[in-house]
């Protein structure tokens, strides 16, 4: 009898430890991430079609800016000093468009549903993220990673995502 009960404190025990560590390590996880959130003035085909296009050409802009940043507070240095190249790349392609409404672009922590990306999980939680809303940003929005740069690489770039699954288990080999 007192080894069954040494076994269930001990699996209760490696239960809340990997509960702590699983918790821990996810709230870790935010704060190693900036995030992209590109919201649409309005849910219309026409506002959500010309989100997408704004999408593509800020991806574009700022790729070359993204594969400087060697962790997230010098990517939160480098967007948040083109924030008005930003705005500007967006209010381009709305007026060439024909929209008459302007974008905002900050960073700021806003809180993220969870996102698969590939292999990568990103738990819901509050992130760090470059907003661009276009117009009263009311639609239906998309987002991805500035960094580390998952949606900003180049076909050089060498991007490796650890699996806090994988690290919980190796922990408990050793």
């Amino acid at each position: 009898m007192k080894k069954l009960i040494a076994v269930i404190i001990a699996v209760f025990a490696v239960i809340g430890t990997v509960a702590l560590v699983k918790n821990m390590e996810s709230t870790q996880a935010n704060t190693d991430y900036l995030r992209i959130h590109v919201r649409a003035n309005s849910n219309s085909q026409t506002d959500q079609s010309v989100k997408y296009v704004v999408k593509d050409e800020v991806v574009r802009f700022i790729t070359p800016y993204a594969a400087q940043c060697t962790d997230k507070d010098k990517a939160i240095d480098i967007i948040g000093d083109i924030l008005p190249e930003i705005e500007g790349v967006c209010d381009r392609v709305l007026k060439s468009r024909g929209f008459n409404y302007k974008s905002k672009a900050s960073v700021r922590a806003e809180e993220f549903p969870t996102r698969v990306y590939g292999d990568l999980t990103l738990e819901n939680g509050i992130y760090d993220a470059l907003i661009i809303e276009l117009g009263s940003g009311s639609g239906d929005n998309w987002w991805c990673v500035i960094y580390p740069p998952l949606c900003f690489t180049s076909g050089t770039a060498d991007v490796k995502y650890r699996s806090i699954i994988m690290d919980i288990i190796n922990k408990f080999k050793k």
